[in-house]
């Protein structure tokens, strides 16, 4: 395959058109995604290549266009609908959790819904409480629905790829740290399965399993940690439902410490979901109480200084590690 760098943008608009050229039920529907491009650039220029009809602008209006992609989904079509951000998701929760996530199962399997919800999560750019969330934690929630976080651009288009081809509903989760990252990203098309983790970093006394912009901070207190020799697993889950739960437990067998880090809010979350599974599944390997890293439990600050202190960084990672592997029992 040829490779070349390019942006998580970029690599994101190159699976959109790919999949576009490939096969003329995939359309794109959402605010702002027409002659705009989208609010952060990813669907620039897919409307002049093929069209209004297929590029479709969307009035305010969450729960009518999901809605309406759902039903373009069961008539056979491909639809990606761009959800400006994921706090706009509470509005279209009804199509999302009641309609996509269950038809399926209602009609004994003999309708699918085939749609992928693009949306945006994340803090940092001090967007205030309604513009900054990681509400990936209460997708999970709901059976029927896959939920993908990809943490570099070829991660990116492969897993988008796997999206748009899957016949059941996907929410496609980008953090909008990660728009301007860059890596080798092949030209050609390849996808990547959900369901299958990656390990970006290979260790032996402790796991940590980390998201999107939190797995960047993880690799960069690892480097640090192997300077005072410890050695970190770092486990990019790529896609939270279906989840690589053997990847997970087979490297907290290894190491027999664990440390999760996510940006959703603590309660009922994505990093407790994991301790739970492995304190519920795997507790005669655990050498120290599993630790989560997350933002405190309380809204997004909007003031910058504030929103800095409530985003895990680099230091409470750090903290975290070196609890786990100092604990004695």
């Amino acid at each position: 395959m040829s490779e070349r760098v390019i942006t998580f943008r970029e690599a994101i608009n190159e699976a959109l058109d790919q999949e576009m050229q490939e096969n003329a039920k995939v359309i794109l529907i959402g605010e702002d995604i027409g002659r705009y491009g989208g609010i952060f650039g990813v669907t620039k220029r897919l409307i002049d290549k093929y069209g209004e009809e297929r590029v479709r602008d969307a009035p305010t209006a969450e729960s009518g266009f999901i809605g309406a992609a759902i039903g373009a989904a069961m008539m056979g079509y491909r639809p990606v609908v761009e959800l400006m951000f994921i706090d706009f998701i509470g509005v279209a929760f009804d199509q999302i959790i009641n309609q996509a996530a269950k038809i399926r199962y209602m009609s004994g399997g003999g309708i699918s819904v085939p749609i992928v919800i693009r949306t945006v999560s994340g803090a940092g750019f001090s967007g205030g409480a309604q513009h900054s969330q990681s509400l990936h934690s209460i997708l999970l929630h709901i059976p029927g629905l896959k939920v993908v976080m990809p943490s570099n651009p070829f991660d990116a288009k492969g897993l988008l790829i796997s999206s748009i081809e899957d016949d059941d509903p996907v929410v496609f989760i980008e953090h909008k740290g990660l728009y301007e990252t860059r890596g080798v990203v092949p030209k050609e098309k390849y996808s990547i399965p959900l369901g299958v983790a990656d390990i970006k970093k290979a260790g032996k006394d402790v796991t940590v399993i980390a998201t999107a912009v939190m797995l960047h901070k993880t690799l960069s207190v690892v480097e640090k940690l192997r300077e005072e020799g410890i050695s970190v697993e770092v486990i990019d889950p790529r896609s939270l439902r279906p989840l690589d739960t053997e990847t997970i437990a087979n490297s907290v067998k290894k190491t027999g410490r664990l440390v999760v880090v996510d940006e959703s809010y603590p309660r009922c979350s994505f990093a407790t979901d994991i301790a739970s599974f492995i304190a519920s599944k795997y507790f005669e390997y655990l050498e120290a109480p599993i630790k989560i890293v997350t933002p405190p439990d309380t809204p997004v600050p909007y003031s910058l200084p504030l929103e800095r202190a409530w985003i895990p960084n680099e230091e409470k990672i750090y903290d975290a590690i070196k609890k786990v592997i100092e604990y004695k029992a």
